[in-house]
């Protein structure tokens, strides 16, 4: 399998897996990324640090659960699409910086049309988003929902 040929991520939470379909067509550094991230266990055990009801669950700072962690790898240039950002869609988080995404990523529980041209999309959710719309609120949550394991296949 080639580096950008994986179709898949799993994350397995405590209630069941959700599946994302990956988008190396919009993005194929950030699914590269993601994919490593994922089958080097980098997001095992690591929470959804930030869950904001009607818009969206972070998640992907290496277990810190503040937000301010990422993985040892260079941040990554942006890889801004016209794809929008609806309810499913799994987008790269970043500070002001466009080119600073690392690690975290967010799945949007709706419609966030304004984040589009600004995130890099690089997924959707194609099974388990309940399992998403379930995790516990906050920024962060008092008891945060976490990645029990995370494989890109």
């Amino acid at each position: 399998m080639a580096d950008t040929d994986y179709q898949t991520l799993t994350l397995t939470l405590d209630g069941g897996d959700v599946t994302i379909r990956l988008r190396p067509d919009l993005a194929p550094n950030h699914v590269q990324r993601i994919a490593e991230l994922a089958n080097e266990g980098f997001y095992d055990g690591v929470p959804f640090h930030r869950v904001i009801p009607g818009f969206m669950a972070q998640g992907g700072d290496g277990g810190r659960g503040d937000g301010t962690g990422g993985s040892s790898k260079p941040n990554l240039k942006q890889e801004f699409n016209k794809e929008p950002h609806m309810r499913g869609v799994c987008s790269m988080a970043r500070t002001m910086d466009p080119n600073s995404a690392n690690s975290q990523f967010f799945i949007c529980f709706d419609d966030a049309r304004f984040l589009d041209g600004q995130y890099t999309v690089w997924g959707e959710v194609t099974d388990g988003m309940e399992l998403i719309d379930a995790l516990p609120k906050g920024e962060p949550p008092a008891n945060p929902g976490k990645i029990v394991k995370a494989r890109a296949e």
